[in-house]
């Protein structure tokens, strides 16, 4: 097995799947989640070919995108890794990283748990925090056509995992129910430290908006 094959072959596959795909979640959301899983794995004790096959393929098919369907991500990136003849021990464990790496809601628990699991996590929470985060909010936002921000509309801090799917409230509540709440969900020290400033940066774009909202500045 060429682990270095593998993964050019898999950047290849991952840049023609999600040719077009919407800004937040394109190839270079992958690129970027991928670079971040890599510094991150650097300090971590880590499996870094399993690593880097779950941070390549870990938004190959979002289930935003399909119906909910949490299922045909891992699908496509199994079929994907067998006709490489990728060991079947590794496939199952990105398969099980894919199955489990999103965000779903505050009421959420997690089963699956692995050193690489947890540095995908930290790298792709990472780019939904700081200015990152703010682009792709507002960038996913008006692909589903959602506000702005309306002071009526409140926050919904323990949505379920369905009523997560369905969500279609504002970009600005988007904030209070997923990406502020991501600095303390952090696993690993690198991505504790990392997640702390990009958690301020946001808080201070959410000053700034409200101010610019009521015409204060």
């Amino acid at each position: 097995m060429n682990k270095e094959t593998i993964i050019l072959k898999t950047i290849d596959f991952v840049k023609e799947t999600l040719s077009g795909a919407e800004g937040g979640h394109d190839w270079w959301h992958v690129y970027r989640v991928w670079k971040l899983s890599k510094h991150i794995a650097e300090i971590e004790n880590v499996d870094i070919f399993i690593v880097e096959l779950g941070a390549l393929l870990h938004d190959i098919a979002d289930s935003k995108f399909h119906n909910g369907d949490e299922e045909i991500g891992p699908n496509k990136a199994t079929t994907f890794l067998q006709s490489l003849k990728v060991p079947e021990g590794i496939i199952t464990h990105v398969e099980n990283i894919i199955a489990n790496i999103s965000f779903k809601g505050g009421n959420y628990t997690q089963t699956f748990q692995s050193p690489e699991l947890e540095v995908i996590q930290d790298a792709d929470r990472l780019d939904a925090m700081g200015a990152m985060g703010i682009a792709r909010s507002f960038s996913f936002g008006g692909f589903k056509q959602n506000e702005f921000h309306d002071p009526e509309k409140k926050p919904n801090l323990n949505m379920s995992v369905e009523e997560d799917k369905k969500k279609n409230g504002t970009i600005i509540n988007h904030f209070y129910e997923k990406l502020l709440l991501l600095k303390d969900r952090m696993n690993t020290n690198t991505g504790k430290s990392m997640a702390k400033h990009r958690h301020n940066f946001m808080e201070e774009y959410l000053n700034e908006f409200y101010k610019e909202w009521e015409g204060k500045v």
